[in-house]
This record gives structure tokens, sequence and C-alpha cells, in this order.
């Protein structure tokens, strides 16, 4: 039987070695402190700042996570194919191809009782999608809406104004809409009128004394010549971030705070 409340915690882009150290150790915690009946990470940059391999993919549902999301580097690594193909946990973005392997959401039982639905989109701003996200998401919502009210959208773009028009859109038909995508954590958490939680981009699981992840060296002589430069993931400040977010059993939530914690 259910208990009277959901208790989500969405972590957002783990990248490279540092940030898988970082999730990996910090998530028994995490479960433990919030009590947690479900964990979704982004998990697209995982290996070395792009795309993830079956053996970290394996390694985060070991340390807690209950589904993984992708994003535009979800293909970087040939090797996921299988695991999008095998395991119904791992996402990529129903949004990202037609006919590619994988899925973009899935329905998992969750602790406390509850079944929780996870649907991963990637934006058509600045960013490339082989369909709009708004063209796919009303039919993946209504039939996930048929086993569960409990529904968190990762929503992976670029454009801040196409997350919120998402937001906007699925307010009160979906739980939480959280943005990845950027690796910088925004301040506008809030829940909207409707009951869907929001916060425009959950931040950065990974190294942030860096630009974004990679090691500022190479950055800056791109920005400054104009050359061609070998990006590295840094290694520097690792911080786990993302949100909890608690929600009545009907799928409206309740509140939404940060996470911000040195790794």
């Amino acid at each position: 039987m259910a208990t009277d409340s959901l208790t989500a915690i969405v972590l957002g882009d783990v990248f490279g070695g540092t940030g898988m150290r970082a999730v990996q150790d910090a998530l028994p915690g995490l479960r433990d402190e919030y009590d947690a009946d479900v964990v979704v990470v982004n998990a697209e940059n995982a290996a070395h700042g792009s795309g993830t391999t079956p053996k970290q993919a394996a390694a985060l549902l070991e340390a807690g996570a209950d589904v993984l999301t992708g994003g535009n580097h979800t293909f970087r690594r040939a090797e996921i194919v299988q695991v999008l193909e095998q395991d119904p946990r791992v996402l990529r973005p129903a949004n990202l191809t037609v006919r590619g392997p994988g899925s973009g959401s899935v329905v998992v039982d969750a602790r406390g009782g509850f079944r929780v639905g996870v649907v991963n989109l990637i934006g058509s701003v600045f960013i490339e999608a082989a369909q709009s996200p708004f063209a796919v998401v009303d039919d993946i919502v209504d039939r996930m809406r048929r086993e569960t009210p409990l529904i968190i959208v990762d929503m992976h773009a670029e454009a801040t104004s196409e997350k919120i028009a998402l937001a906007r859109h699925l307010d009160g038909r979906v739980t939480a809409v959280v943005g990845t995508h950027t690796h910088v954590p925004t301040a506008d958490e809030r829940i909207l009128a409707g009951g869907t939680a929001y916060i425009t981009d959950l931040g950065m699981s990974g190294p942030h004394d860096s630009v974004i992840g990679v090691r500022e060296e190479p950055v800056l002589r791109r920005f400054l010549t104009g050359l061609p430069a070998r990006f590295e993931p840094a290694t520097g400040d690792v911080r786990v971030q993302g949100v909890v977010v608690r929600a009545e059993p009907g799928g409206r939530a309740t509140s939404i705070a940060r996470i911000d914690l040195p790794g």
C-alpha cells in the first residue's frame, strides 16, 4: 500500500569520472536522508563527459538510481545500444530519434508502494532532435496516466523558454518537469498553479571548478584562438546537484527543493 506522499530525488547531469564517483558515494546517504521512494539520474555525460557506458549505467543503478535518463550525447558510446534495448530503466530522449533503439519513457515500481512514470525528452531549439518534444509528449503522458498519476519529466534542452513552455503545457498533468543539459543550476524551483513542480535546470553532478565540467585551459584556448582543442573533464570542486520533490499520491507536487552537496 502506498504511503501518504511520494519523495523523489532527481539528479542533474553526471559528468565524467569524478561525477560518477560523487554520485555513487552520495546516493545511498541521500536515499536514507530524504527517505526517497524513487531516484532519477541524468547520466548522458558520465563517460568522460560524453555518453554512458554499460558499466557506468550498471554502477549508477547499483548505487541506488531507479531510472537513468539521457540527452544529446546518449548515442556517443555504441556499446550503450544493447543496454537501451534490454534494460527499460535506461532511457534515451523519446524524440531524439524516430526509430532508434530504446525508449523515452518507463513506469517503475518505487518504494512505498508507488508506481512512478519517468519521461525523457530533448529540446528542439539550438539542439538536434528528430521531432519537437511538443509533438510527442501528449501521447506519452496520456498513455502513462492510465498507469499512474505520478510522472517525472526530464526535459534535456538548451533554451530556457522551451523548458518553461513545456512545463506550462504539462502543468497539472505531471508531477514534475525538471530541466537538464546546461550544467548550471537555476534558482527558479517552484510549484506551478496546476500542481506541477518545476526547475529550469538541475545543475551538474561533477566538477564545478571548470567550464561546465571541462578543464578551462582548452576551452579558453578555443574561444581565444578559434582553433580546435581537445576537451578533458576537470576534477575540482565536485558537487552533486539536483532536487527533491514531494507529491501527493494523486500526482500533485507539494514541494521542490534544490540539492547541492560537496562530492
